[in-house]
């Protein structure tokens, strides 16, 4: 009788309410129109791909247009080819040809990436496969003319490097690069030595101004005057000899966000006309202006949140509560700060004299440890107040086939998505062993983490309040090792945009199976595997 009861109930918190049934609808309608609206940003346009030995490349330019003039499109540190898709979107649209691709350990690309970061075997590594690329652009048709190159973050110091590397001309530039776009880069050269190439410097508003001031000294140098003095969007210097020089600052975005901006983009087309002169147009359905995604992602990703709140109904429930049905008391705020901040501060401090090159991936493997030991910190103040993570009466079978749901739903309308038109997100054969080791270390931390913030016992806005506590355990790691950990910075954003999406599934999944454990699994690979397919894999 009373197992009928718990069924009923059960049954009867799976019923859709109107409310749930509008989230739905319109759910499935935005994901369909933002997805039309993404695969049309590509319409008229070849899409080809290939391999220059263990280098993913891929062609983008208009159907049925005279060929046009070439532009190498190559990613930063932690990036892949999607990424740099609305650069390449916009410049097939306006006539040029763009190759963009994944370096050495990103990407789809098998080859580790040599040497460590900073050190010259690392930048060698580089500097080899877009000259492996650089190359195989000239064996297209009608490609022996000068090209441009066009490179993020890491990429803007590398292809400034190459275009630095072979002789010059008469006219002061690289005999086969015609101009270069530098976006946000991290310029190793000295000003002195930046390459004589007709030169675009692109940063976001909202970057730290001390990159910024790197492409204010480049501009100024062929401008001759202080570097505070140079205005933006004014071109110094000439284009007949090579030595133009331009400083473009795209508002209201940072250093991922700019290159979606279509400030960028269009700085950078006009960037490219004015260098290359005219050039055969495209037909009028192909010219659509620059690449405007952001709506269309904005519109699917809504849509997937708007769909998952009702479709969590849909889980099996596991379990009655997180507490064993009332067994332990609310240890409220004065039991949860020291569990909650105690391992935020002595995770960064712990970790800050241990190696961290255990794993095949930079930076990853420290961000594994981060995850683990923070963790395992936590679990350690859980079991001094006596409610370490159990299953308790939950059913093993409900808990399997809630997981799989989840991860199935998270797959097909999260990562696959993801990884056709934002950044490399699946993961590919060869990095499934990483994945497995990040797995062991983000696992402890979300096990203990959503026993720490969920049910009855848990004090309100702790969930939020332990990932921002996380976040700062990040940057205080950062701050001790600047040199090792710098790039970190980079990705505390997109650490910040997962919290935020997997913390409203979390929650969703929480109030309908009652056990903790659903989330923590399926959140733990979602970060683990985003993690081992961004950044590198390393010799």
């Amino acid at each position: 009788m009373l197992q009928r009861t718990r069924q009923g109930t059960a049954a009867q918190a799976a019923r859709w309410h109107p409310a749930h049934w509008l989230a739905a609808v319109l759910g499935g309608l935005a994901m369909l129109a933002g997805a039309v609206g993404l695969f049309a940003t590509y319409a008229g346009l070849e899409v080809d791909s290939t391999e220059v030995g263990s280098i993913p490349v891929t062609l983008f330019q208009a159907k049925n247009a005279p060929p046009g003039p070439v532009v190498v499109v190559a990613h930063g540190f932690a990036g892949s080819r999607q990424l740099m898709h609305p650069f390449a979107v916009s410049l097939a649209r306006a006539g040029y040809r763009a190759l963009v691709f994944d370096f050495p350990g990103h990407g789809r690309n098998t080859q580790p990436l040599a040497g460590r970061i900073g050190d010259e075997a690392r930048a060698a590594a580089l500097l080899d496969a877009l000259s492996a690329v650089v190359d195989h652009a000239r064996t297209l048709p009608d490609a022996d003319a000068p090209l441009a190159l066009l490179g993020h973050s890491m990429a803007g110091d590398i292809a400034t490097r190459y275009a630095n590397d072979a002789p010059n001309d008469d006219a002061g530039g690289h005999p086969g690069v015609r101009a270069l776009v530098a976006v946000s880069p991290y310029l190793s050269l000295s000003v002195d030595r930046l390459p004589a190439v007709n030169l675009l410097f692109i940063y976001g508003a909202w970057e730290p101004q001390v990159i910024q001031e790197q492409g204010r000294a480049a501009v100024a140098a062929v401008a001759d005057v202080d570097a505070d003095a140079i205005a933006t969007d004014t071109t110094y210097g000439s284009f007949a000899d090579g030595t133009a020089r331009r400083l473009v600052i795209a508002e209201g975005v940072e250093h991922i966000g700019v290159l979606y901006s279509a400030t960028a983009l269009q700085a950078a087309l006009d960037w490219l006309d004015a260098a290359f002169g005219e050039h055969a147009p495209v037909s009028a359905a192909v010219a659509g202006g620059v690449d405007q995604r952001p709506p269309w992602l904005g519109l699917y990703y809504l849509g997937v949140l708007l769909l998952a709140w009702p479709l969590a109904l849909r889980l099996p429930p596991v379990s009655a509560q997180r507490l064993g049905a009332g067994a332990e008391p609310d240890w409220g705020w004065r039991r949860f700060w020291p569990i909650a901040v105690v391992p935020a501060l002595l995770t960064p401090l712990l970790l800050w004299p241990v190696p961290t090159d255990f794993l095949a991936i930079a930076i990853g493997d420290y961000i594994a440890l981060h995850f683990g030991l923070y963790g395992l910190l936590t679990l350690i103040g859980l079991w001094r107040l006596g409610t370490l993570p159990r299953l308790g009466g939950a059913s093993l079978s409900a808990l399997v086939t809630a997981i799989a749901m989840v991860a199935v739903f998270e797959t097909l309308a999260l990562s696959l998505p993801t990884d056709l038109f934002v950044a490399s997100y699946l993961p590919a054969p060869h990095r499934l062993a990483t994945v497995a080791a990040l797995f062991a270390g983000t696992l402890v931390w979300f096990v203990a983490d959503e026993w720490l913030t969920r049910g009855p016992g848990a004090p309100r806005a702790a969930y939020a309040l332990t990932k921002a506590l996380f976040l700062v355990s990040l940057m205080l790691a950062v701050a001790l090792n600047l040199s090792e950990l710098f790039f970190l910075v980079i990705i505390i954003p997109a650490i910040l945009v997962l919290f935020l999406v997997y913390g409203l599934f979390s929650g969703w999944i929480y109030r309908r199976t009652g056990q903790p454990l659903v989330a923590a699994v399926t959140n733990a690979f979602a970060f683990a595997s985003a993690i081992a397919v961004s950044f590198p894999l390393i010799d």
